[in-house]
């Protein structure tokens, strides 16, 4: 498989001479779908990839070694397999099984999809996550599932929705790349987001955060 990092490499960079770098390219069943990562330490590089991937077409895949290379290189370039990288991650979610889905976690979505979505939003995957004051929410595209924090089975409905709300406009925007990056908090993004405050949940959240944190650093439950 070092020919499609190969070409991937010199379509990206005519300039550079690829006999200076060590190329390696691993396929993982412990990936999440679709997802991929690169290591590098000087000019090695060894590329991890979801067996997933496997299944995907030559082009799409060079283009996801290239977004990779882009990051390590840290430059912006823009090529026709980045392009169709991008089109196949902002439509796998529609073969991807919808399997998983939380009762409390499904009430949440319905909720928020009928009052601010029209009810439009396919509803992904939908699981808890760790319990996590950071990490509150999360959407990812190649298992089309939002994952939320166990904190909020013992906050306020109305803090679940609100966190659910952002992960579903991840889930309706996907991203807009450009130059080799992605950018996940466009605009429209953000107008969208702000519809949603009625009041300023991001106060009343960041509330309910720093008094869980407190019980945390005293060892009690929560």
């Amino acid at each position: 498989m070092p020919n499609l990092i190969n070409e991937a490499f010199t379509a990206l960079f005519p300039d550079k001479d690829i006999e200076d770098y060590n190329f390696n390219i691993k396929y993982h069943n412990k990936f999440n779908p679709y997802n991929a990562n690169v290591k590098y330490s000087k000019n090695n590089f060894q590329f991890n990839l979801s067996k997933k991937w496997r299944r995907v077409s030559k082009e799409i895949q060079i283009g996801l070694i290239q977004e990779l290379l882009l990051k390590i290189f840290k430059e912006k370039k823009k090529t026709t397999n980045i392009d169709l990288y991008n089109i196949f991650l902002k439509n796998v979610h529609i073969s991807i099984p919808k399997d998983k889905s939380d009762p409390v976690l499904e009430e949440s979505f319905n909720r928020i999809n009928d009052k601010h979505f029209f009810g439009q939003i396919e509803q992904p995957n939908l699981v808890w996550g760790t319990n996590s004051l950071r990490k509150l929410g999360h959407y990812e595209y190649g298992s089309d599932t939002i994952s939320m924090s166990t904190i909020f089975r013992k906050l306020d409905q109305e803090l679940l929705d609100y966190v659910m709300y952002h992960e579903m406009l991840h889930k309706k925007h996907k991203f807009n790349n450009k130059n080799g990056r992605n950018h996940h908090h466009t605009k429209e993004f953000r107008d969208n987001e702000r519809a949603f405050n009625e009041k300023d949940m991001e106060k009343e959240l960041a509330r309910a955060l720093r008094k869980l944190n407190t019980r945390r650093i005293f060892g009690l439950e929560f």
